[in-house]
């Protein structure tokens, strides 16, 4: 047997390990394919489940022991620590091998009943003085316990160690004096931070609530998932919480990166230690971080679980995570945006955008019953609608996804009937967006039948139309002709409507202001002069103007009949008296015109009315036919 103060130390030959004491070993470990040729006397004095191994074979005198160590914690590098301090090496105990070597020395049943002072003594002593008061060593530790869950489990290592990370998470870090042991000897006592011992005057940043986002991020999902838990236990907010997960989701889902909002975007740590990111399967890390959030609502919280909702469509999630997600966006579907709905088709489907998730959100906000909680504090942008109003803003977020979608050339016209009639019909006072919506889809399918149309307009109340839409829908070609008389029969009840209203108000108006009895008379005059009342008057007096206007016109058309009757009149007495030798034989002398009569006849011919002219014509033809002569 070799004494332990002679052997130095270890060396390896391919997957075997020797020690140095050149001593023939009585007893060979075998951990993980790794062999370890050892001697009996300084494990035994050490362990005591290789001490019970040897007195069960006892009988093997002259032979070399072997035995295999299954599911040893940390594996051959943990028990060459190990087998290192059974033969009096020195080891050093850190935050990255304390958890194994604690869960080893446990597994060996190396109690002081085998030594005093010994590896498991020593574990634990380290464990709760060194790390457990500190950060950075926390977080280490908790990292490293990655091989050895079970028994660090069983240990309550690991729950101690959640448990002081929560509670310095609770804690402000300016108000202790364990932030100090963060940075160590780079910290002054003033809490400036050192560099080469020369004070730069760096401060951690207490203030934040965020601080601890980043160290927490380089854990496994399933260490994650426990912390998140054991901090809700102690009495972490909500909102923190949250912001955690999503710092976590988004480090791991790269697809996350462009709904991550401009506040999150600097690093939030206490010091940077070098950790390694946790190699994760992206789809067990968004399933488990579904499960983690809270249920609450907000405005990015929201605009995060959207983006979830795609990644998990692209990841193919099962179909549990898939409802879930859908659920909590439907319960805050007030505070989505359009851009958050419009989630492409990432499946073999013919359309662009995926339309069946979006009416499963709708279904969730029509029949959910109670209201999630907000979070509180106005770090996440949150922003709470009043219930009475959610129907009408989901309305028009509703209508303006389907102006958006309508576009696309293969979606059918029962989808976008069926995404319209979605939400109850009290939800939109107007249906303008509807009918924007549908005029988007009947030019982008200008094959659809006259039939399927109708069938799409029937979505649309033609009395909840404003009087644009209604000028727009009476001139649109692209609408069946039933729509459009529709619309036109609509808004002349609107018209008419707006008539029979207005009238008391034009009769107040014209009315003495000694009839004006109070305020509330003048007030409801005022009112009733916008709005319908406007297009009214100005409808009135655009037929007033027409009246005129055609009463002119027929005037005139009656004076220009006159005229051609006494044109035509003058013009057959002109061919009449145009030769001078009958003029000669019917009146026996000879026609000399008298200056007088000529002079006469050019000053009323003067005159502009062509009324005079022709009266003027018809009594000079009757008493003077050297006068009417001279007229032509």
């Amino acid at each position: 047997m070799a004494p332990a103060g002679k052997v130095s130390g270890f060396y390896r030959e391919g997957d075997d390990w020797f020690s140095n004491s050149g001593l023939p070993t009585d007893i060979t470990i075998v951990i993980d394919s790794i062999t370890f040729h050892l001697h009996k006397f300084p494990l035994v004095s050490k362990c005591g489940k290789i001490a019970h191994i040897c007195e069960e074979h006892q009988g093997a005198h002259g032979k070399t022991l072997s035995t295999l160590l299954e599911e040893f914690p940390g594996g051959p590098d943990t028990f060459l620590i190990v087998a290192k301090f059974c033969y009096g090496i020195r080891v050093e105990l850190t935050p990255r091998n304390i958890v194994m070597v604690y869960c080893a020395a446990d597994y060996l049943e190396m109690t002081d009943v085998y030594g005093e002072d010994n590896l498991l003594s020593k574990s634990e002593s380290f464990f709760h003085k060194n790390v457990l008061c500190n950060w950075k060593d926390c977080i280490l530790a908790l990292q490293s316990s990655e091989s050895c869950i079970p028994v660090a489990g069983k240990l309550q290592i690991l729950h101690k160690c959640m448990n002081a990370i929560s509670m310095m998470v609770c804690t402000d870090p300016s108000l202790f004096g364990w932030p100090m042991m963060m940075y160590g000897s780079l910290q002054s006592p003033g809490g400036s931070i050192l560099w080469n011992g020369i004070n730069t005057g760096a401060r951690i940043r207490s203030s934040e609530s965020d601080w601890w986002f980043e160290d927490i991020s380089y854990l496994s999902v399933d260490l994650f998932e426990k912390l998140i838990k054991t901090m809700e236990v102690r009495g972490i907010r909500p909102e923190n919480l949250a912001g955690a997960i999503m710092y976590y989701a988004r480090r791991y889902l790269p697809g996350l990166s462009r709904w991550q909002s401009t506040q999150s975007s600097k690093t939030r740590t206490v010091a940077s230690f070098s950790l390694t990111p946790a190699a994760v399967d992206q789809k067990v890390l968004l399933e488990s971080v579904e499960k983690l959030l809270p249920e609450r609502k907000g405005k990015s919280f929201c605009r995060f679980l959207l983006g979830l909702l795609r990644v998990a469509l692209i990841l193919g999630v099962d179909k549990t995570c898939l409802d879930s997600l859908e659920r909590r966006i439907g319960m805050q579907l007030e505070l989505a945006t359009l851009d958050g709905l419009l989630i492409p088709t990432y499946s073999d489907c013919d359309t662009l955008y995926n339309t069946d998730c979006v009416e499963c959100v709708i279904y969730h906000f029509t029949s959910s019953e109670s209201g999630l909680t907000s979070f509180s504090p106005p770090s996440l942008d949150l922003e709470t609608s009043p219930s009475s109003g959610q129907l009408r803003k989901v309305a028009r977020l509703v209508d303006s996804y389907l102006a958006e979608v309508a576009s696309d050339v293969n979606l059918k016209p029962g989808k976008i009937r069926s995404l319209a009639e979605a939400l109850p019909e009290s939800s939109r006072p107007l249906h303008d967006g509807l009918y924007r919506a549908l005029d988007i889809y009947f030019k982008a399918h200008p094959w659809l039948s006259e039939r399927e149309k109708e069938e799409l307009c029937n979505i649309i109340d033609y009395q909840k139309l404003s009087i644009d839409a209604c000028a727009h829908a009476s001139q649109n070609e692209r609408l069946p002709l039933r729509v459009v008389l529709q619309v036109l029969f609509f808004e002349q009840m609107h018209l008419r409507s707006a008539l029979a209203g207005c009238l008391p108000a034009l009769d107040a108006e014209s009315a003495p202001a000694g009839h004006l009895t109070g305020p509330t008379e003048m007030a409801g005059q005022i009112v009733q002069r916008d709005g319908w009342v406007t297009i009214v008057r100005e409808n009135q007096v655009l037929k007033v103007d027409m009246e005129k206007m055609r009463s002119r016109v027929g005037e005139l058309e009656e004076e220009f009949s006159k005229i051609k009757q006494e044109m035509r009149r003058v013009s057959k007495s002109h061919s009449s008296l145009s030769s001078p030798n009958l003029f000669a034989r019917k009146f026996g002398g000879k026609f000399l015109p008298r200056s007088s009569d000529a002079q006469t006849v050019l000053v009323d011919s003067t005159d502009t009315t062509p009324r005079a002219s022709v009266e003027q014509a018809r009594s000079s033809h009757h008493s003077k036919h050297r006068k009417s002569f001279t007229l032509f």
